[in-house]
C-alpha cells in the first residue's frame, strides 16, 4: 500500500514517552480517488511514530468493495523499508519489480523488502476477483535498519503461518516468535506480529518478551488492554518492560493485532513512501522515482518497474518549500 496523502509531513521516528497505556486515536485517510476506501492511521501519529520497527499501520474495512470499488494502488516507489499485508478478509493481487504476481488472503503474508529501491502495485477489486463482497485488514511498514537499509530488493509469500491457542484466544503469528512459534518471515530487527482472536467473556494471559515494547490494534471489540478499554480501530501503546498481556472481553469477541519489538535506536526519517535518514536521501529517492517514471535508466534501475498494471505509476507529491526536518518527539530533547 502506497501513503497517498497529498501533502506528506516529513517524520523522524523515535520513542515517545512510556507510559503505562497509551491509547493512540486513528484519523482517515482516503486511498486516492472519489470512489476510494478510506484507512484508519495509527502510525505513525503526533503521539508516536515507532513501536519496535513497527513505523507505520494502516487499518481498513470491512469495506463493501461494490460501493468503494476496493483497492486499487498503482505502482509505486518504496525504500528502506517492508511492506507487511495481512488480510481479515477478502483478497488483494500483489505485483512488484521482481516480477511478482501473488494473491493474498486471510491467514497468508505478502512481505516485501524494498532495501534501496523497490516499487509494486496492490489490487482487491471485483474486476480481479469477481467473488469478492468484502475487503478488510492491514498494512504495516518495518523500518529497515542500517545494516539492511540499501540491500537488495526481495518479496516472501508466506501461505500459512504459525498458530498456538492461549486461554481460548487463537494467536496466528505471522512475524517475529511468540508463545514457542516463529514465523518463517524475513525480520530484520527483533521484533512480532500476530492475529489474536479473543472468545467472549475471556481473559487472557499472553507472556511477552519483557524486552519489547508493544501495540495492540483493535479491529472488532472492545478489547481491554492491561486494565484499560480499548476501542475498536485504536492503537494501545504498551512500553517495554511488561512480561505478561492481559487482555479481557466483555459479551462480545474481539479480534485484534499485536505488534512489537526492541525499541529502534536509530533514527528515520520518513516522507511519503520513503524511509531514510536526511532531507538529502529522500529527495534524492523523489528525484529518482520522477527519473523511472519517465523510463530513466538510472531510476529504473534503483526501483525496477511493474508489468500487468493497467494505468500509469503514481507521481510523488511536490515536495514542502522547506528543508524536511525532524518532528519533535514529545518527552524527548533535541
Amino acid at each position: 500500500m502506497t501513503n497517498l496523502e497529498a501533502r506528506p509531513q516529513e517524520q523522524v521516528c523515535v520513542a515517545g514517552p512510556q507510559t503505562p497505556v497509551e491509547l493512540i486515536e486513528p484519523r482517515d485517510v482516503p486511498l486516492g480517488g472519489p470512489r476510494a476506501m478510506t484507512v484508519r492511521r495509527t502510525l505513525p501519529s503526533r503521539q508516536r511514530s515507532l513501536i519496535g520497527a513497527f513505523c507505520f499501520a494502516d487499518h481498513y474495512g470491512p469495506d463493501d468493495v461494490s460501493v468503494t470499488g476496493g483497492m486499487d494502488v498503482a505502482p509505486h516507489p518504496h525504500t528502506g523499508l517492508q511492506t507487511v499485508t495481512w488480510l481479515f478478509e477478502g483478497r488483494v493481487l500483489h505485483r512488484d519489480a521482481l516480477g511478482s504476481v501473488q494473491p493474498i488472503r486471510p491467514g497468508q503474508l505478502n512481505l516485501m523488502t524494498a532495501g534501496n529501491g523497490i516499487c509494486h502495485s496492490e489490487e482487491g477489486t471485483p474486476e480481479h476477483f469477481p467473488e469478492q463482497r468484502r475487503l478488510h485488514g492491514v498494512q504495516l511498514w518495518t523500518a529497515l535498519p542500517e545494516s539492511t537499509r540499501h540491500g537488495e530488493r526481495d518479496f516472501e509469500h508466506v501461505a500459512q503461518v504459525p498458530s498456538f491457542t492461549v486461554d481460548g484466544a487463537l494467536v496466528q503469528v505471522f512475524m517475529g516468535s511468540l508463545g514457542g512459534v516463529t514465523s518463517p518471515a524475513r525480520a530484520d530487527t527483533p521484533l512480532v506480529a500476530a492475529q489474536l482472536d479473543v472468545p467472549a467473556r475471556t481473559t487472557v494471559r499472553l507472556a511477552v518478551d519483557p524486552a519489547f515494547e508493544h501495540g495492540v490494534l483493535v479491529d472488532s471489540g472492545p478489547l481491554r488492554v492491561a486494565a484499560t478499554d480499548v476501542a475498536p480501530a485504536w492503537l494501545a501503546y504498551l512500553a517495554p518492560g511488561r512480561a505478561e498481556l492481559v487482555l479481557e472481553t466483555g459479551p462480545a469477541p474481539a479480534r485484534a493485532v499485536l505488534v512489537g519489538g526492541t525499541p529502534f535506536e536509530e533514527e528515520v526519517l520518513m516522507w511519503w513512501n520513503f524511509v531514510g535518514r536526511t532531507h538529502e536521501e529522500v529527495v534524492a529517492a523523489r528525484d529518482q522515482w520522477q527519473a523511472a517514471i519517465a523510463g530513466d535508466p538510472a531510476g529504473v534501475a534503483r526501483f525496477g518497474e511493474v508489468s500487468g498494471y493497467d494505468g500509469p505509476p503514481l507521481p510523488a507529491p511536490e515536495l514542502p518549500s522547506v528543508r524536511l526536518k525532524p518532528r519533535r518527539q514529545p518527552g524527548r530533547d533535541r
